[in-house]
């Protein structure tokens, strides 16, 4: 079964261009034109990944993200922006609406093919029977195969770079997380990414779970670390 790729993008020219692309990669490809057909389709027939333009008719792109993220049935739908917007603010503004990674015109279809791939894979959830990988700090329940956080028995909506930063927080939890270390465990291969990136998503796992605000710490001029739970702090 070809994994399913929705794009939506309003110029013909780029769609049909990254459409031909994705076909020849083995993908099954949808095109939307406007956000709001791209909603709909969405909902008709749920994509593997969607390529998402920034500027739409109808609704743009970060409206589209948002309204995806805010959902529970498609806030971990993987998301890569393809977008002329090429500035710094407009990336972070991407990153904290929940893009997973961002594509700037003109791009070489090679290069979005390869980042196509990388999302697809990180996305993958374990369907072999494996045991399920539990990470547990305070009232706080990771789950790498059923990919699910909770606290306190409630269920938090993390974005995929959310959730794997955190995953790899709890994995090393009292020893610190270098920046490179992150990028390279988190983001693997993404060349725009910089560790303002990093912050953005720690700065939104404070946010979703607070009591990770103390927990969390930044360690000047290195990265982060996740405090021991015996740590009077930590939770």
């Amino acid at each position: 079964m070809p994994k399913k790729v929705l794009i939506i993008e309003d110029d013909p020219d780029t769609s049909s261009l990254v459409a031909q692309y994705l076909t020849r990669e083995g993908y099954s490809v949808g095109i939307a034109a406007d956000g709001v057909r791209g909603l709909r389709q969405i909902k008709e027939n749920f994509p593997d990944l969607l390529i998402l333009d920034v500027i739409l008719p109808e609704m743009d792109g970060f409206e589209v993200c948002k309204k995806l993220r805010g959902d529970t049935a498609t806030s971990r739908l993987p998301i890569l922006m393809l977008t002329a917007l090429g500035e710094e603010s407009d990336k972070v503004v991407g990153l904290e609406l929940g893009t997973d990674d961002y594509v700037t015109k003109p791009f070489s279809p090679k290069e979005l093919m390869a980042r196509v791939k990388g999302l697809l894979r990180r996305y993958e959830h374990r369907e072999n029977g494996t045991i399920s990988s539990l990470h547990k700090y305070g009232p706080l329940i990771l789950d790498e195969a059923s990919q699910y956080v909770k606290v306190n028995g409630k269920g938090v909506r993390l974005t995929a770079k959310e959730f794997a930063l955190l995953a790899q927080l709890l994995k090393r939890k009292g020893s610190v997380l270098t920046r490179q270390m992150l990028l390279e465990t988190v983001w693997g291969y993404e060349s725009h990414v910089t560790t303002r990136t990093i912050e953005v998503h720690i700065y939104g796992l404070r946010q979703k779970i607070p009591f990770l605000t103390k927990a969390i710490r930044t360690v000047v001029a290195s990265g982060y670390k996740l405090l021991d739970e015996g740590n009077p702090e930590a939770v």
